[in-house]
């Protein structure tokens, strides 16, 4: 039986070398689940892997679309899927490596199947949350699907659009059609989830931004300025230093609190990932444990 083997873990474990050294022994491309690392032009901000990287190993879904492009978690499962049913006719063992919750558990669980948002709806509530922001975009959430508007997280524009979209589309609340049954799937899964103790992850955060700034972090960022109203610049690293831009903060304060938002997402994404029982817990320097595992839970795979 085939195999999907997922390096996932927090911002900063150390996912993107082992991934690199994984993907190599199995003679597997990688799969990234970031779901930043798709926009070509945020390279620096999101540690995408390095064109050195990519040439040593072959990566999908890294700097793929533009900062326009409208992108979600139920289309990420279907394109996966589908490049998986190719490539696992070559490679019984594929790599995928990120720390995107929600893009991980599409692909290892499924996402209900939603209707096809109309580009005429989904532009009129773009344009409405540009010019007018989120608050009525959540006033009609609540008065069209008052349980779902008490479940999402309402500082989210992307999640917040999306349900009204549905909401709007089928004339049914969101919460109504979604059924959370998880889908079969062709092939094994395997989660192995990195972690540190929490004083040597937030270090290593500490100063992958600081090597972000030397690397031109804040010239990035002055590039996509323009395109702050975004979803996909909605993100740490960006968003503060657009406020320094906007002569809110210094940029000291800035950097800051990107270190700050940073470790804060860290904690998010392993207050979500320790829910998953299948998950197996390895120090990222455990190669050769996490190797083993591999290939145990590989062998066993039916056919």
């Amino acid at each position: 039986m085939n195999s999907l083997v997922i390096l996932l873990g927090p911002t900063g474990v150390g996912k993107t070398e082992l991934s690199l050294h994984v993907a190599g022994h199995f003679h597997s491309p990688v799969i990234s689940a970031d779901s930043r690392q798709l926009y070509k032009e945020l390279v620096i901000g999101t540690a995408a892997p390095t064109a050195a990287q990519q040439e040593k190993v072959k990566h999908y879904f890294v700097g793929t679309l533009a900062l326009t492009d409208y992108y979600n978690a139920s289309r990420f499962e279907e394109e996966v899927i589908a490049l998986l049913e190719k490539l696992h006719k070559e490679q019984p063992v594929v790599i995928m490596s990120g720390g995107s919750m929600m893009y991980i558990d599409a692909v290892c669980k499924g996402i209900d199947d939603l209707p096809t948002v109309t580009p005429e709806l989904r532009r009129e509530l773009t344009e409405l949350y540009e010019r007018e922001g989120l608050d009525p975009i959540r006033a009609q959430l609540k008065l069209l699907d008052p349980i779902h508007y008490n479940e999402v997280d309402l500082k989210n524009p992307k999640r917040v659009i999306h349900a009204l979209e549905v909401c709007l589309m089928t004339g049914k609340p969101y919460s109504r059609l979604r059924t959370n049954r998880q889908k079969s799937r062709p092939f094994r899964i395997i989660k192995i989830g990195l972690t540190r103790d929490r004083e040597e992850l937030y270090d290593r955060i500490n100063r992958r931004v600081d090597a972000m700034i030397a690397e031109g972090l804040v010239e990035e960022a002055r590039r996509v300025y323009p395109f702050r109203h975004l979803n996909s610049l909605n993100t740490v690293g960006y968003k503060e230093l657009f406020n320094y831009f906007d002569g809110q903060w210094s940029l000291d304060f800035a950097i800051e609190k990107i270190k700050q938002d940073s470790r804060n997402y860290a904690r998010k994404q392993m207050t979500w990932f320790r829910r998953d029982r299948e998950i197996a817990w390895f120090h990222p320097e455990e190669e050769e444990a996490i190797m083993r595992h591999i290939e145990t839970q590989t062998a066993s795979c039916p056919e």
